[in-house]
């Protein structure tokens, strides 16, 4: 089991920027892909970028040139920096592990951003 403890978010005018960040209880060495997904209210949940043991990254279309993914693996920790943020950035948040063609999600964090 991999658990995973999400921390940030809150409420930000657009353009404003965000951080978010997400700590497993095991090491992420051993996690093959970290990432963020997010849902916006009444909709699927998406993914936003992930970025993998090897520190590969992929980003959606839709936060290209905003969004920062990083995983930093002595600290277990993916951290998400949002910049240039958008009403439609909106969203619970959510960390993502794939371990082991496992996957685990934290509890997810709200988003709100203010026109």
């Amino acid at each position: 089991q991999v658990q995973l403890v999400e921390s940030g978010g809150g409420l930000v005018q657009a353009g404003g920027s965000i951080g978010l960040s997400c700590t497993a209880s095991q090491s992420v060495f051993s996690i093959s892909i970290m990432g963020w997904y997010r849902q916006p209210p009444g909709k699927q949940r998406d993914l936003v970028a992930h970025i993998t043991a090897s520190g590969s990254i992929h980003y959606a279309d839709s936060v290209k040139g905003r969004f920062t993914i990083s995983r930093d693996n002595a600290k277990n920790t993916v951290d998400l920096r949002m910049n240039n943020l958008k009403p439609e950035d909106t969203a619970v948040y959510y960390c993502y592990a794939l371990r082991s063609l496992q996957g685990y999600w934290g509890q997810g964090t709200q988003v709100t951003v203010s026109s």
